[in-house]
């Protein structure tokens, strides 16, 4: 009895650990094979900010994408006082273009 709940339980733990590898074969399952992850529509928004009064560092970025739609901006301080703000977009007809100020 022991050994075939030992099986079961061993069963188990490789159907959950192909389900969670994407399936059989070296990490590709019906994903890669459909083409789901290589093809999905991308889309994302994030943003961050330093101000360190200690060493001077004050930074900030945000970016969104929406499919192959870039936009986004960056600023900084440099070491001279000056700030430097760069706006950024991305796209398949214009490809990368930044502005700096």
């Amino acid at each position: 009895m022991f050994k075939l709940v030992v099986f079961t339980v061993a069963c188990l733990a490789v159907a959950a650990s192909a389900q969670y590898w994407g399936g059989a074969g070296y990490g590709y399952g019906a994903e890669h094979h459909g083409h789901h992850d290589y093809y999905s529509h991308p889309s994302y928004k994030f943003e961050y900010g330093v101000k360190d009064p200690h060493t001077g560092d004050h930074k900030s970025q945000w970016e969104h994408r929406d499919g192959d739609v870039v936009k986004g901006a960056y600023t900084l301080h440099e070491a001279d006082g000056t700030e430097r703000v760069v706006e950024y977009s991305s796209d398949k007809h214009n490809g990368f273009q930044a502005h700096v100020k």
